[in-house]
């Protein structure tokens, strides 16, 4: 293979790497637990969290929340990651940890 076509195709995947790094990113994920529901673009970025249980909620149970917004974003970056996976995993061992 020469040169000039090793450069063709390496710029050809960088495009595909960028197009898919893109649509990744206006995609939206949502994660979830038993009381909230977080919603965050490919991009990592929340843009949404919503409590999903009903009242006030009193000192006792806001370790509990915290901790159900944690497993939320667990949950929702989960998501991303394995989107992340089948979006560009024909690029994984190219870019050996990059992303």
């Amino acid at each position: 293979m020469n040169m000039q076509n090793l450069m063709a195709q390496a710029q050809r995947m960088q495009r595909d790497i960028t197009n898919k790094k893109e649509e990744l990113e206006k995609m939206e994920f949502i994660g979830k637990s038993e009381w909230v529901e977080m919603t965050f673009n490919g991009a990592r970025v929340i843009k949404k969290v919503k409590i999903l249980k009903d009242g006030a909620i009193n000192e006792d149970e806001k370790e509990i929340l915290e901790d159900m917004i944690q497993i939320a974003t667990k949950d929702a970056f989960i998501q991303i990651n394995n989107a992340i996976n089948d979006k560009m995993g024909q690029y994984a061992s190219a870019l050996d940890g990059l992303m």
